[in-house]
């Protein structure tokens, strides 16, 4: 039978397999557990990959499961480029894949690397139809996985956990659910139709702009209130205040254009975090 919808060869396969590769929402989660690594004292490479691709695997079942309800189960979609039997063969690829990091996280790090792990698959395995009919795990979803990507990539790497990693885990899972609350905005009129309950639905658009905003607010000032109580690199102020110069931008900007810029300014704000961690450049000033 075949697996993909635009042809049969081994290109038209590939391809299809490849369209569920989506940069800017995996380039997130895998960005954050090398950032976990990074918070480390001491890196393991070997680790950091296993763990970096084991979260790749875990977003990418979100993908193909999430496209597969979508076209097949509720009809939302007008195509998709796998057919139902290569999304559950992409599933299974997924699955294994991740199975496989999973223990040999077990075997390069410890059990509460890989506890931390596994949830991160469960997310993207029940997102639709289970998780995005609701407000809450609508919106936490994504930003729980990334939360969750920061302290398996610390603890792959340290074995524990540290007060500053759940800190910064804690900061992503806030920001980004702000994030997420503007992005369901986009579809607000067709998830009102049927009656899919994210924040916009359930609150209307313009409250759900506050609460959003109100999210990004608040891990912004954590973050600069750790910078200020040395909880947080002093730099790491800087990471909030570029963040905070593209949410003010954002927030003049229609849903979709809103997204984009939100997505990318997070960007951003982790790369600037990095930089702070890593090097702690005004702390060797000091």
């Amino acid at each position: 039978m075949a697996l993909a919808t635009g042809g049969s060869g081994k290109g038209a396969v590939l391809r299809a397999y490849a369209s569920q590769v989506h940069p800017v929402f995996m380039t997130p989660p895998i960005a954050a557990s090398l950032f976990g690594a990074i918070l480390a004292d001491a890196i393991d490479p070997l680790a950091a990959a296993v763990h970096a691709v084991a979260i790749f695997a875990a977003v990418y079942t979100a993908h193909v499961k999430d496209g597969y309800v979508d076209f097949y189960g509720r009809g939302e979609d007008e195509s998709h480029p796998l057919t139902a039997r290569g999304c559950r063969v992409g599933l299974v690829g997924s699955t294994v894949l991740f199975g496989t990091c999973s223990l040999a996280l077990w075997v390069l790090a410890t059990p509460l690397a890989v506890a931390l792990t596994l949830p991160t698959w469960a997310i993207g395995y029940l997102h639709a139809p289970q998780l995005d009919t609701n407000p809450l795990t609508t919106t936490t979803g994504y930003p729980l996985g990334i939360a969750l990507s920061v302290l398996g990539g610390f603890a792959t790497q340290a074995g524990t956990l540290s007060p500053l990693a759940v800190a910064f885990a804690v900061v992503f899972l806030v920001l980004l659910s702000g994030i997420k609350v503007v992005d369901d905005a986009q579809d607000y009129d067709y998830d009102r139709s049927i009656r899919k309950r994210t924040v916009a639905v359930a609150v209307g658009p313009s409250r759900a702009y506050t609460v959003a905003y109100g999210l990004m607010a608040g891990a912004l000032l954590a973050v600069v209130a750790g910078a200020a109580l040395e909880v947080f690199p002093p730099t790491a102020a800087l990471a909030a205040a570029a963040f905070g110069s593209v949410a003010a931008v954002a927030r003049r900007a229609d849903p979709e254009i809103a997204t984009m810029l939100l997505v990318r300014g997070s960007y951003v704000f982790l790369a600037v975090l990095v930089a702070a961690v890593r090097f702690e450049p005004l702390a060797a000033l000091g």
